[in-house]
This record gives C-alpha cells, sequence and structure tokens, in this order.
C-alpha cells in the first residue's frame, strides 16, 4: 500500500482512494448527512410505490370478483317472491300445469345465481350463527336443540366468500317449560 500521496507531472497532490487522517470539513459532513437522507426518502418512496402498485392490482381484483353483487343482491327479492307464489300454487289443486312451470323456472333461477357464484346459506338445523343468520325470534322446540335454527323464514346468499344477505330464522330456546 502506498502511504504517501501521488504527484503529479505539475507538481501537485492528488487525491487517494485513502481516507485520509484530517477530519471533513463541516460542510462535506451536512452533504453526506443531507445524501443519507435523500437515499432512505428514495427508498421509502420506492417502498410506498410498490405498496400502492400491490393495492391497486388488489382492489381490481376485488371488483372484477364482486362486480355482479349489486345486481345478484338486486335479484334476490326476485327469487323471493317467485319461490312465495309457487308455494301458493302447490296449495291449488288444480294448478299442477303451472306448479310444474314455475319449478322449471325455479331451477334456471338457481342455476343461474349458482354459475354466477351465488351460494344459498344452509340455516334448518344449523347451530344459530350470527355471521351467517339473522335470528327473529326465539321459538320452544323439542325436537332441536337449544340455540339451533328451527325454521327458516327467509334465505340467505353468499356470493363467492361473501355474505350477501343473512338467512333470517328462528332460533330454538329448547324444550317449552311446563
Amino acid at each position: 500500500m502506498n502511504t504517501e500521496p501521488e504527484i503529479d507531472t505539475t507538481g501537485q497532490n492528488l487525491p487517494t482512494d485513502e481516507p485520509s487522517a484530517e477530519p471533513a470539513p463541516a460542510g462535506e459532513l451536512d452533504l453526506a448527512a443531507e445524501m443519507e437522507k435523500f437515499r432512505d426518502l428514495a427508498l421509502r418512496s420506492r417502498a410506498e410505490l410498490d405498496n400502492y402498485r400491490k393495492r391497486v392490482v388488489r382492489e381490481k381484483e376485488e371488483a372484477i370478483r364482486y362486480a355482479n353483487a349489486s345486481l345478484l343482491e338486486s335479484l334476490l327479492p326476485i327469487v323471493d317472491n317467485f319461490e312465495l307464489g309457487l308455494s301458493a300454487a302447490k296449495g291449488s289443486a288444480d294448478a299442477a300445469g303451472i306448479v310444474q312451470g314455475l319449478e322449471m323456472v325455479r331451477k334456471q333461477l338457481e342455476d343461474f345465481l349458482r354459475s354466477h357464484g351465488v351460494e344459498v346459506v344452509d340455516a334448518e338445523g344449523q347451530a344459530f350463527d350470527p355471521n351467517l343468520h339473522e335470528a327473529v325470534a326465539h321459538e320452544p322446540s323439542a325436537e332441536v336443540p337449544e340455540g339451533h335454527v328451527v325454521r327458516q323464514l327467509r334465505k340467505g346468499f353468499r356470493l363467492k366468500d361473501r355474505l350477501i344477505r343473512p338467512a333470517t330464522v328462528f332460533v330454538s330456546k329448547g324444550p317449552a317449560a311446563e
């Protein structure tokens, strides 16, 4: 290692790669600190930009995944009313042809919903889950254990993993007290 400074042909000292024993002037320290500050700022900005890009991609995928949610949610009351009409037609003795036609339409509606990722929330006989069910009343039941769904008033629906509408249910409070 050469510890002596190099000398050029003009006779002036040239800088070496080795650190000098002399302390750096205050201006150079300020410059180095400022460079480090801007380097840190650049790294943080890059990380923020990467996080932003990832968030945008995730939000776009979610928007695509649930784009039909409002349409399907608007369709659910129609399905409810259709099933009520079907139940009424089944009660009529002379409506066998109508019932058969309505059953076919109901099946088409169910297939349509299923093809778009809508699933029916199974409620009857299940343990009451406030994340999936909306309880409207408690009723005594000797057959259904306490805390389980006795009957379903309105079906619940889920779009993929997101609940669109909870099932409206009656919950058992156990056998009737005598």
